[in-house]
């Protein structure tokens, strides 16, 4: 199932390095444009300005491509050099921009698993919903987090937590206009079910089905 294709703003030249990594990456795998698309979820054309750098990908593109390539959203931004340092600085950690949200790298790189923070806006994304191999881990550090695992929606407040398997379809939105920031990890298992999907019909038969899964959460607020 294709993911909308939510065209942010044009990228700028700080975002062009993302644009060969892409495509290099994609070449590695010996994937053409279209099955790589088709892999993560969106359609050729939004790949194609991914790759010819005319497009910033969000978060949550980011993190379907690093995880379809087996990489991290840190190695796709370049932010790797030399051996991994364990220890990150809070000052050194560079504020990201990406689908509406901000998120600041929280943990080394080339790990099985990926550390970040996130401030998510109130609105943005809220439609967007996941399913992808892994577990993920959040910790809310300010505002309230909307949180809908499945069926149900839960509101998180500040020192809430949530623990859960990425396969358990998921949203992430903010509640309340000063948005909700949150420490958010999250394991990087390549797969081909490994795709970001939204609440939208399947633009294929039943065979995409059975590995993009899509539903439209209204549950009871906890």
């Amino acid at each position: 199932m294709a993911a909308t294709d939510h065209r942010p703003p044009a990228a700028s030249g700080d975002d062009l390095a993302l644009a060969p990594q892409l495509r290099e990456l994609r070449r590695a795998a010996g994937l053409t444009l279209e099955n790589a698309a088709s892999r993560a979820g969106l359609s050729a054309a939004h790949l194609s300005r991914l790759e010819s750098g005319l497009r910033q990908p969000s978060l949550p593109v980011l993190l379907g491509l690093a995880r379809m390539y087996g990489t991290t959203v840190s190695d796709l931004l370049g932010e790797t050099g030399g051996e991994p340092d364990p220890i990150v600085r809070g000052g050194d950690a560079a504020a990201v921009p990406a689908g509406g949200w901000t998120y600041w790298r929280a943990g080394g790189t080339g790990r099985a698993m990926q550390a970040l923070r996130l401030h998510i806006p109130p609105g943005s994304q809220r439609a967007l919903v996941r399913v992808h191999p892994g577990e993920e881990w959040l910790y809310v550090t300010g505002g309230t987090l909307d949180l809908t695992l499945g069926e149900r929606t839960h509101s998180l407040a500040p020192g809430d937590s949530a623990h859960f398997d990425s396969l358990v379809p998921h949203q992430l939105a903010a509640a309340g206009s000063a948005g909700a920031d949150v420490l958010f990890v999250h394991t990087l298992m390549q797969s081909e079910t490994s795709a970001l999907c939204v609440g939208a019909p399947p633009r294929t038969a039943a065979a995409r089905t059975a590995a993009h899964h899509t539903v439209t959460p209204r549950g009871d607020r906890t």
